[in-house]
């Protein structure tokens, strides 16, 4: 049985009506729960390498996982940053020991993970940032504020970008560090979001004293950590249309049938229909240039997230007009809420359609 096939059955067996509940609702520990068995079985990150609990997957076997999963209803792993984002950086620059300390739990979703890298006054920039850490010995002090962490509240480890010499240029002089959030000086605060939801949290460094082993990577040199490639998941981008598919689908089958003869309302769906399968065509490029041992263009993350928050904006606000009143309660409502952020999450639309233009169209950086 391929890759596919053994996924498939995997799931058959062990989806339940809690997990799939659970990657709906959000219910953390439901899904910490369901992320175990992901990880026990081998599922919870197959792109990663197999000495650390992964399958080594390819390409074409990473685009299968996020089909079947989507497919499945099943949620993938609770640190969806830790997995993607913050492991690769350790598998390459961490030491030894930070591997074997931090890969296992996070895996499993024992401890929850969380990423500092945005500021008040330094949000998509990140060079700009100004969390300190002064070397005391055989610690840091790390002092400032971190904001828009995604579930930092909740949070066990967070990888936290702070400035480490303030005299160099813009984009040295940056560190990473691996700290603990329970740890004296470190106080997290939630952050209600206008859905009611509170998924976002500030964090509050003061005087917070973090060993000198938990630098991740080169000391002053954390912008290389931070733009580490994500060789681990170069399918999660499928992740995208896949999402917004699942949620049109949704969308047609809460229609009614009045709704659906209107001919303002098919050309609306269509419209939808096509702007997925446009960003389906643009991942399926991508892959196979990487099949054919080429990298795909840098531009491709920017060229996604604009896609997606723009298709995801427009699904929600056309669900207004297909379900009537019935859209702004329950489920809907909140999806034409939060829809709002796709256009910050991730990175702002506005620093996408700079690296688009600047790296892909090859337009002057604006001054």
């Amino acid at each position: 049985m391929d890759f596919r096939g053994h996924l498939r059955a995997w799931l058959a067996d062990h989806v339940t009506p809690d997990a799939v509940a659970a990657g709906r609702s959000g219910d953390l520990d439901a899904l910490r729960r369901w992320n175990a068995v992901l990880a026990d079985g081998g599922w919870a990150a197959p792109a990663w390498p197999v000495d650390y609990g992964g399958r080594g997957a390819g390409i074409d076997d990473q685009l299968a996982y996020f089909e079947e999963m989507d497919v499945a209803g099943a949620p993938g792993p609770v640190n969806a940053i830790g997995v993607s984002n913050i492991a690769p950086a350790i598998m390459s620059w961490g030491t030894q020991e930070q591997k074997t300390r931090f890969l296992r739990p996070m895996l499993r979703g024992d401890e929850l993970w969380s990423q500092g890298m945005s500021e008040p006054d330094a949000g998509s920039d990140l060079a700009s940032l100004r969390t300190s850490a002064v070397r005391d010995g055989d610690h840091f002090v790390v002092n400032g504020q971190k904001i828009w962490n995604s579930l930092g509240h909740h949070a066990d480890w967070c990888q936290l970008y702070v400035r480490t010499d303030p005299d160099a240029p813009k984009h040295r002089g940056i560190s990473c560090l691996l700290v603990d959030v329970h740890g004296p000086g470190v106080e997290a605060r939630p952050i209600r979001t206008m859905t009611g939801e509170e998924v976002f949290a500030s964090l509050y460094f003061a005087d917070a004293r973090v060993p000198a082993s938990a630098l991740l990577g080169p000391l002053n040199d954390g912008w290389r950590v931070a733009v580490t490639t994500l060789s681990h998941e170069r399918a999660g981008v499928a992740r995208l249309h896949l999402a917004l598919r699942r949620k049109l689908d949704d969308l047609i089958a809460a229609a009614s049938p009045e709704a659906l003869r209107s001919p303002v309302v098919r050309d609306e769906l269509m419209g939808l229909y096509s702007e997925i399968m446009c960003m389906k065509l643009m991942t399926d490029r991508s892959l196979a240039q990487m099949r054919a041992g080429r990298e795909p263009p840098a531009t491709l993350g920017s060229l996604a997230k604009l896609a997606w928050s723009h298709a995801d904006q427009r699904l929600a606000s056309v669900a207004v007009g297909v379900l009537g009143l019935a859209a702004l309660d329950g489920r809907w409502a909140r999806e034409l809420a939060s829809s709002r952020q796709t256009s910050i999450a991730g990175g702002t639309t506005e620093i996408n359609k700079s690296i688009v233009g600047e790296q892909g169209l090859g337009l002057p950086r604006d001054r």
